[in-house]
Order: structure tokens, then sequence, then C-alpha cells
């Protein structure tokens, strides 16, 4: 004797919201992958390296707490730790401890890293152009 085998379940229908949703979702991975491509090719960081960047540069004091860059950058503490780190590592940024809390740790932007950042941020703006 053989089971039943049951009957497929009609999918409910999509929305229009929730169509554009998805358009939107799709629109911005490809993007988010020419762009992540660009940067890395083309200057030796990734997109999540190129925005962190961003943040530090913008900063009035060229330096954000470690938790205030991972909120800016969308990440948790232990990604913008690794992240950090490899900025650290390509002299990019370094690390310093907060006079006032010895607990705090700040990330600070270094010459070359405004210099990658600037150089990146062409190309950043020329990628986005093109996949627009």
């Amino acid at each position: 004797m053989t089971a039943a085998v049951p009957a497929p379940v009609a999918a409910p229908p999509v929305s229009d919201l929730a169509a554009t949703w998805q358009h939107i979702l799709l629109l911005h991975a490809r993007v988010e992958s020419r762009l992540a491509a660009a940067l890395q090719r083309r200057h030796g960081v990734g997109l999540s390296e190129f925005r962190a960047l961003g943040h530090l540069a913008a900063s009035p004091t060229a330096e954000l707490r470690m938790q205030e860059l991972a909120d800016k950058i969308g990440l948790n503490q232990s990604s913008v730790t690794r992240l950090v780190a490899r900025l650290s590592a390509a002299d990019f940024a370094v690390r310093d401890l907060c006079p006032d809390d010895k607990r705090g740790v700040y990330t600070v932007i270094t010459e070359t890293g405004r210099t990658r950042y600037a150089e990146a941020s062409r190309t950043y703006e020329e990628t986005l152009n093109a996949a627009v």
C-alpha cells in the first residue's frame, strides 16, 4: 500500500507591496554585489571596510567608539571587532582607549585610511552610477 500524497496547497497571492519589496531587495543585492566586487578588485577593501572608513572620515574627531561604528554599519560587536582588526592590519585605522573610560575603545582613521577611502569613493560612485 502506498502512502497518499497530499494535494499541493496553493500559495497565497503576493501583494503589490510584497512584490515591490522583493524587487527592491533584489536590486539592492545586485548593486551591493557590484560595489563589493569593484572595491575589492580595485582597492583591496570590502564593502563593510569602505563604509567603516567613510563613517570614520566623516567624524569630526576622526574616531568612533566601537559600538557606535557597529551601529552605523549594521554589524554586531563581534563582527565590527574583526572588521577593525582588518583595518588595523592594513594601517587604515588604529584602536585607541578612551581616556575617560578605560573600557571604551575607539577606532581612529589613519592618513592611509583617508587616502584609501578617497580613492575608493570614486570607484564606489562610478560603480553605483553604472548599476542604477
